[in-house]
């Protein structure tokens, strides 16, 4: 089975989260890059491609027709590691697969397409599973993968007869330079049987070995070098015991063994452990499971010995071994590229920061739960209440959100509490699109001493339009630092400019220490 993504360099920017582009889902979007003296298009999406846009053409041209144009400009190494991503996702339904780059995917399917009823019902199963995650999708499955990669490219789909589709493929199914090609044209031969049905001495002769090599590719005559993904065995490692055992020192000294080997399988793969778990089968048949997880990849025994003892003692109900415990395994679900480093002179005697902030985190979230111990991370936003968000802090390990210093002697820009929602405030202005005089909050009046503003933040035009809440998008912001009599400090705005709406509404947005 051949997998074809037409699309796949567009599909990648609107499906990965932390992709840079921010066009609207229906905007036709086009990859460029420089080729001589002119910026080109190399990728499009389909919605680009029904306005009669190709590749090759100017961006200049391309937006002379189309001015609402999103354009982007292109990364093929994103693109090359997004395949080898999704060819290691597609493991799961053949543990062989091979990249065809730059836009495909081969999956030998013998012996296992059984497993999912028939040829068809795999296909529709791969097709579907690439549709959730949004890429458009063409599938064909042939006797070869030369066959089933030129199928998906070129033939009307579903195929019904291999054979009369591959005789019935365009000349450039084979593969063949632009020259050659042309040549073929030029003569009469404008399909694969056209080719076929010529003696192949005389093909060689006139267009080359590379138009015999392509038939016997397409007929199963010879078949092409192919190099599969190598598939890594999951790491996991078992302690059985002669009589079961009870005593938690016993247990604590398997672990440790299997920490030891399980140490030595991660050195040796150039990886570190970010997930672990502990399964401690009980003679009776029950089965007690602990799993941590690390803050980043680790190959300390004594630390992941540290997030057991942390997880055990977290427990509701302590581990009850009954009879004892016949055996033990320790498997490791995820791991991660850990090269090794040494640490810096100066921090030869106090440590290295960030792996005691790591430890920490991983404690108090193996003790208080995964999701209790967050961490602010920046997100591609603008809006204030939008440019960060709360996430797991041992699931992402980024560096943490830093707010703009202030100027010394200056009060902070962006007030470290905000109100979600903003509270909505009564406001007496000087004039209409002036700074606050006044204002109630909480049915108190305050007033105004001093004000800095006001800073304008625009709204996400892409969104839609309207709405009276401060998310609903479209109207433009200005914010006023301001302190009252007491010397308080407050976050104010104003949600609309005069010329967007009659009566623009104030907000307290947050509270300066």
């Amino acid at each position: 089975m051949s997998l074809w993504f037409p699309f796949l360099p567009t599909d990648r920017l609107r499906a990965e989260p932390s992709s840079p582009s921010q066009t609207p889902p229906d905007a036709p979007l086009v990859l460029h890059a420089r080729q001589g003296n002119a910026l080109r298009l190399v990728a499009l999406d389909a919605a680009a491609a029904r306005l009669g846009l190709a590749r090759g053409m100017t961006l200049a041209d391309a937006r002379a027709r189309h001015p609402d144009l999103a354009a982007q400009e292109h990364d093929p190494a994103a693109d090359a590691l997004w395949l080898e991503q999704l060819g290691q996702d597609c493991i799961r339904f053949t543990p062989h697969v091979t990249l065809l780059p730059p836009d495909g995917i081969g999956l030998d399917i013998t012996g296992t397409a059984h497993l999912f009823g028939d040829e068809a019902a795999l296909a529709e199963r791969v097709e579907d599973h690439c549709a959730a995650l949004g890429l458009t999708v063409r599938s064909a499955c042939a006797g070869t993968l030369a066959a089933a990669r030129a199928l998906a490219r070129h033939a009307p789909l579903p195929v019904t007869d291999e054979a009369a589709a591959i005789r019935a493929l365009p000349v450039g199914a084979l593969g063949l330079d632009a020259e050659a090609t042309r040549a073929c044209l030029r003569a009469g031969l404008k399909s694969v049987g056209d080719l076929a049905a010529r003696p192949a001495a005389t093909i060689a002769a006139r267009f080359g070995m590379g138009a015999v090599t392509g038939l016997h590719r397409l007929s199963g005559d010879e078949q092409a070098p192919s190099t599969p993904l190598q598939v890594e065995t999951p790491l996991h490692f078992t302690r059985r015991f002669a009589e079961p055992v009870a005593h938690q020192d016993s247990i604590a000294a398997a672990l440790a063994e299997l920490l030891d080997r399980a140490v030595a399988a991660l050195r040796e793969r150039g990886h570190g452990g970010r997930a672990f778990r502990l399964e401690l089968h009980r003679s009776d048949g029950a089965v007690h499971a602990l799993e941590v997880a690390a803050a980043a990849p680790t190959r300390d025994p004594a630390r992941i010995q540290r997030l057991f003892a942390e997880r055990i003692g977290a427990l509701a109900d302590p581990l009850d071994p009954g009879f004892g415990y016949d055996s033990i395994t320790l498997a490791i679900p995820a791991v991660q590229r850990l090269d090794a480093a040494q640490a810096a002179f100066a921090d030869a005697g106090e440590g290295d920061p960030a792996s005691a902030l790591a430890e920490l985190v991983e404690q108090l979230s193996t003790r208080l739960g995964p999701g209790r111990i967050r961490r602010l991370v920046a997100q591609d936003s603008h809006i204030p209440e939008q440019a960060q968000a709360a996430l797991p802090a041992l699931t992402h390990p980024a560096a943490p959100l830093r707010l703009p210093a202030p100027a010394p002697g200056e009060p902070p820009l962006r007030p470290l509490l905000l109100f979600d929602p903003p509270q909505p405030v009564e406001v007496i202005a000087e004039v209409p699109d002036g700074p606050p005089l006044r204002f109630r909050w909480q049915r108190k009046l305050l007033e105004v001493r001093r004000y800095e503003g006001p800073e304008r933040i625009a709204a996400e035009w892409w969104r839609r339009r309207g709405g009276e809440a401060p998310g609903g998008g479209g109207l433009t912001r200005d914010y006023y630092r301001v302190e009252d009599q007491r010397g308080r400090r407050f976050w104010i705005f104003r949600h609309g400019l005069y010329t967007e709406r009659a009566d623009p509404r104030w907000f307290l947005h947050g509270l300066f220490a």
